[in-house]
């Protein structure tokens, strides 16, 4: 298929896909979007991000609403609210001349009160989080009685989030004559289940990964100190004087920094991320893809349908939480047959998440040293000389001003003239790099008895909550909870416990205020949730055996432990 005109698509949609640039439909669009304008047969398509995948779905969306009927016709549930923000502003755009369709956003961590008087206003398209949805629902301010359409878009990534709970009770509230559509990287298990427990005979549509696992991507890390990060960032930047490439974080906050970091400090960079307005995003997109900007700081969620030509390398301020997602960010460089390079910045206790990569992705990670300041200087150095020697002169504007110059500059030598040339455009990196010292840290070994002691994880905070496996919490659903509370679900979570009436988890330094604000108050199942910052390991929490033997002072006897059963049930519970 050569052009949207053979979809389908009607003249006001075909208008805005036009004002938008798009040219040719992506393998998924073309597949996708003829089924949904002719067939209400369930559909689930398995294709990466940077496809196409909202249009596929969206284009076809928007023609197809009744703008005459009020209610609530399609609902689209993705697993984050930037990605709910990204997809509403989308379906905006390509209802750019179908002012009649409103279309809705209700995701976690903003005002409920607001998004509610979006929906009385008649949304026919609702884009939602699923924690948010199943509330909204249950609250009868989301009715779904009249739904046509339901699309599960990055289905596999709500499943890994912990939402199959939230999706599930959501699929046993809508209409069963509906057509439900399953976008989704991988055919997973929980896919499986969704597919053959709520949808009909569904047609299947795959498209490979584009450039997945790419054989022209160099793999590197570099291993520093965390609190390094950024310096090598830096020096990344410049021994790659035509660097061109995104820079990906795991949160909203960490790009914001970086990206006015870098910005400060004189680079050509900024950010993408949720908080930003359609207009905003398409202005830094617009500056990205002319290269106004060399680097683009972004968090994974951000950057999804983001499709840049040409990049020279992807760097991984932090690695991705799952083995695939470092396919889909490498992929994004080493196109159309150039190469590229894709760049992990890691510390000493990721090394073991390097090894999980290349073993799930079959790729080979190359270690490297930092750059030194020497290696820079020299690197930059080359680089100006070569621009001076390739530039190309016009005599007709230049030669009236040659006199004047040459009389100004007659009393310097030949080589006196180059090295005032050097330093004036150089002297920055020299004095910066003077005495730049040593970033690289070196991999320990057999430290495998000492971090298993540890109780709390390097960058990371121990948080108590009061339910337990007796308020049916498990690990899945509890980061289901604070991924739906939180603004993004790329905020990092470590190590769950969970007991029978009060859990452990921990969250990423600095996480901690807005965790406990966005969490305490909320009820689970009749429970009121309370969240503060563990100090230390309860005696609770000791090992059960430990337990009894501190309370009852069992010392092996087999007739004590014989009459003290009862006792000892007592405390595990």
């Amino acid at each position: 298929m050569n052009s949207f005109n053979e979809t389908g698509l009607q003249e006001n949609i075909l208008r805005a896909v036009q004002d938008l640039g798009f040219e040719k439909p992506t393998p998924i669009q073309a597949k996708t979007i003829p089924h949904l304008l002719s067939s209400a047969q369930d559909l689930v398509a398995f294709a990466q991000t940077g496809t196409g995948k909202t249009a596929a779905f969206g284009l076809p969306i928007i023609q197809l609403t009744d703008v005459e009927d009020k209610s609530t016709q399609t609902l689209i549930l993705c697993p984050t609210r930037e990605l709910c923000l990204q997809i509403t502003g989308d379906l905006q755009s390509f209802a750019k001349y179908s002012p009649a369709v409103n279309i809705a956003a209700v995701y976690g961590g903003a005002s409920i009160d607001t998004q509610i008087k979006a929906l009385k206003k008649g949304a026919q398209v609702v884009v939602a989080t699923p924690g948010r949805a199943r509330d909204l629902i249950k609250r009868k301010k989301l009715n779904l009685g009249s739904l046509s359409r339901l699309i599960l878009d990055e289905a596999d990534e709500m499943l890994n989030m912990g939402f199959k709970e939230e999706i599930d009770e959501i699929l046993k509230v809508i209409p069963e004559q509906k057509q439900s559509v399953l976008y989704s990287a991988t055919m997973s298990p929980g896919i499986k289940s969704i597919a053959s427990k709520y949808m009909h005979q569904p047609a299947e549509f795959s498209v490979a990964a584009a450039n997945a696992g790419a054989d022209n991507v160099n793999h590197v890390f570099y291993m520093v100190q965390a609190k390094d990060r950024y310096e090598t960032l830096r020096r990344i930047a410049d021994i790659n004087p035509d660097i061109y490439g995104i820079v990906f974080c795991r949160t909203r906050k960490d790009t914001m920094s970086i990206s006015e970091k870098l910005m400060q400090d004189g680079y050509n960079a900024d950010s993408l991320h949720g908080e930003l307005s359609q207009a905003q995003r398409n202005e830094v997109m617009g500056r990205f893809r002319s290269r106004h900007l060399q680097l683009l700081v972004a968090t994974d969620v951000a950057a999804r349908g983001l499709d840049v030509n040409d990049l020279t390398h992807v760097i991984n301020y932090n690695l991705p939480d799952d083995n695939e997602g470092y396919v889909h960010r490498s992929g994004r460089t080493g196109r159309a047959g150039k190469s590229g390079t894709s760049i992990a910045i890691i510390h000493k206790r990721e090394i073991s998440k390097i090894k999980a990569i290349e073993k799930a992705n079959k790729v080979s990670f190359k270690k490297e040293e930092v750059p030194t300041g020497k290696d820079i200087c020299q690197k930059q150095l080359l680089n100006l000389i070569d621009k001076v020697e390739k530039t190309e002169v016009n005599e007709e504007q230049i030669t009236p001003f040659l006199p004047e110059i040459y009389e100004k500059l007659s009393w310097l030598s030949r080589e006196e003239l180059i090295k005032h040339f050097v330093s004036a455009e150089f002297n920055r990196f020299l004095s910066y790099y003077k005495n730049a010292r040593d970033l690289n840290t070196k991999e320990e070994k057999n430290k495998g008895k000492q971090e298993k002691g540890r109780q709390r994880s390097e960058g990371f905070t121990r948080m108590f909550i009061n339910a337990g496996s007796k308020d049916n919490l498990h690990p899945a659903r509890l980061l289901g909870i604070i991924n739906d509370s939180l603004d993004s679900a790329d905020t990092q979570i470590g190590r769950i416990e969970i007991l029978r009436k009060f859990s452990f988890f921990e969250i990423e330094n600095g996480m901690e205020d807005q965790v406990m604000k966005a969490l305490n108050g909320q009820d689970l199942d009749g429970t009121t949730l309370a969240i503060e910052i563990s100090k230390e390991k309860p005696a609770e929490e000791k090992d059960k055996k430990a337990l009894v033997k501190e309370r009852f002072g069992y010392n092996g006897d087999k007739k004590w432990k014989k009459g003290n059963k009862k006792k000892r049930q007592r405390v595990r519970n």
